[in-house]
């Protein structure tokens, strides 16, 4: 599952996260993922109420750094650990030095991170190399983290399939997509499953149909069989748990 849940200082009223978490939570244990990438999801507090109403997912994220209130946000990964052994796990930063905390380039809004694990599948002993992100609003740095993430998973996949969620604030004609499809290198994990249908949108704007558009995605190695692909899109009594729909996708 890819969701952006907003972070719990964008809305007020019953946007508010105080309001909404509940939904969020329920959306979340109503496809219980084994594997859950996460955007806008603040360490001061969204992380603390998953991390202690998902008691049977391993959390991992870093906050973006920067200056001002979006510093605390992260995109971090949740794990089944019932299902996973756990090999390796880091994160890096979208810039032109990855390895500095909260740095930024290419004119960026504001930092931005990649949360990362390796992963061998208990129950098969199949390895494989899970990655969560989210992408700046300023298209050269949307740019340019797409040629930075797609080096990096090149030099260290070495033929592990891999599966990358994220909030990637590009449409699916942008660079940004074609860069991380082309040559086969991934595939829309959307289009694998729901073949010859229109793309469905992902962020709604708490239901304003002028918002709508595709940016949540979900993108595997060729190598991994896609069963099915959904966007949850319920609400409850006028109630949205984000102005994100989460994307769903079943993976063998």
């Amino acid at each position: 599952m890819s969701f952006n849940i907003l972070c719990a200082n964008c809305g007020d009223g019953i946007n508010a996260w105080e309001q909404r978490k509940t939904l969020v939570l329920d959306r979340i244990l109503a496809f219980t993922p084994d594997l859950l990438g996460l955007q806008e999801c603040r360490a001061d507090g969204q992380a603390p109420y998953l991390i202690e109403n998902l008691p049977g997912y391993t959390f991992f994220g870093v906050p973006r750094g920067g200056e001002g209130t979006t510093a605390l946000e992260m995109a971090p990964i949740m794990l089944r650990k019932e299902l996973f052994e756990l090999l390796d796990v880091g994160d890096f930063w979208l810039s032109d030095q990855p390895g500095e905390p909260g740095s930024r380039s290419w004119g960026g809004q504001f930092p931005r991170t990649v949360s990362w694990a390796r992963l061998r599948v208990r129950e098969n002993g199949q390895e494989l190399l899970f990655a969560n992100t989210h992408f700046d609003l300023v298209p050269a740095a949307r740019r340019h983290s797409t040629e930075l993430i797609r080096a990096w998973l090149e030099a260290q996949t070495a033929g592990c399939p891999v599966i990358l969620t994220g909030d990637f604030n590009a449409h699916k004609r942008s660079r940004v997509y074609q860069t991380l499809t082309r040559d086969g290198f991934l595939t829309d994990a959307w289009r694998q499953a729901n073949l010859c249908a229109r793309d469905q949108a992902t962020f709604h704007g708490f239901g304003n149909p002028k918002a709508r558009t595709c940016i949540d995605w979900v993108l595997v190695s060729p190598s991994l069989h896609v069963l099915s692909a959904s966007v949850d899109t319920y609400m409850q009594a006028g109630r949205y748990p984000s102005d994100h729909y989460p994307l769903r996708v079943e993976i063998e």
